[in-house]
């Protein structure tokens, strides 16, 4: 991975990341000063935004060790794994929340139900990024078996050299 490409990965999650924690201010600030006028259960949207937030972060955080990792040549050993399980659970805990979010207002939207059906479609596809990842980590594994094996082989030619 070139120099660029982790400076510009890096640049993305620094923004992400302020911008995330942005968000979260606003919303316990509003937790804390707004009442609610009645309209929208908004205390409980707050409360998931929030949490929502926190599982965006968690991911960041583990991509950032994961491309530090990347760049150092240590990605393929088993403390890579804590970072991928790391990234798996932020995104089933985002689906999660998103079903959260379509529950809160799934009774708005009693007279066109397609607004909380597609919102579940949407809380199915976060899940599905989950497992793409699941397979990515499974990827890891055998890549890290791979590099286990070629040492003691290396080890053995050695040896015998």
């Amino acid at each position: 991975m070139g120099k660029l490409t982790v400076r510009a990965l890096r640049a993305v999650l620094v923004v992400v990341l302020a911008g995330t924690v942005f968000v979260q201010a606003l919303m316990v600030w509003a937790l804390a000063t707004d009442p609610e006028d009645g309209s929208l259960p908004l205390t409980p949207l707050r409360v998931i935004t929030i949490l929502g937030m926190a599982s965006v972060q968690v991911a960041l955080v583990c991509v950032w060790r994961l491309v530090t990792m990347v760049r150092r040549g240590t990605v393929f050993s088993h403390a890579a794994f804590r970072y991928v399980d790391g990234v798996i659970g932020a995104i089933v805990a985002a689906a999660l929340v998103w079903f959260a979010v379509t529950v809160v207002n799934a009774p708005g939207q009693r007279d066109d139900p397609g607004g909380t059906v597609i919102m579940g479609g949407v809380g199915v596809a976060i899940l599905g990024v989950a497992l793409i990842v699941l397979v990515l980590r499974m990827l890891l594994s055998q890549a890290v078996a791979r590099d286990v094996e070629a040492a003691q082989m290396q080890a053995e030619l050695d040896e015998v050299i």
